[in-house]
């Protein structure tokens, strides 16, 4: 077995010498659970992108609403809406640092150690593993790696 490289799409088996088929489960169910983390934070940021363009789009209006001679509507959505707090103390972008700091680095770190302490630093072992009893062996776009491609 060779030493990870910054390459890991290159190499041939990624599973550590020892390391048990109930090993290599419990740590792609964790990098399972990551990536769903990791999803919950991208909808994390969809969420903040929505909320700021809703209130741009909130202040487009009570400018419009100003312009076509609704002074007090375009005043009480100005005071009332535009800049108002998504949650209590927070705008979108709080959320996002705060679910970034309080769990999503979390979750990363452990799934860092687990892979560091367990796997020899490898990603995606058991991914790999699935690929290569998945694919059809020696049929042309089944190659394990890239570099197994023909010219």
């Amino acid at each position: 077995m060779s030493e990870p490289t910054d390459r890991p799409w290159l190499e041939r088996d990624r599973r550590p010498s020892g390391v048990s088929d109930e090993t290599v489960s419990a740590v792609g169910k964790f990098s399972e659970a990551l990536e769903w983390v990791e999803r919950a934070r991208g909808h994390l940021y969809d969420f903040h992108q929505m909320m700021g363009h809703a209130d741009a789009l909130i202040g487009e209006a009570a400018d419009e609403l100003r312009e076509a001679g609704h002074q007090d509507q375009a005043q009480r959505i100005e005071a009332e809406l535009v800049g108002r707090n998504a949650l209590e103390g927070r705008w979108s972008f709080q959320m996002v640092e705060e679910y970034d700091a309080i769990y999503w680095s979390v979750v990363r770190a452990f799934a860092d150690d687990l892979r560091g302490e367990l796997m020899g630093g490898r990603h995606h072992v058991l991914e790999s593993e699935m690929k290569e009893d998945r694919r059809t062996h020696g049929g042309r776009f089944h190659e394990q790696r890239p570099t197994d491609v023909p010219n």
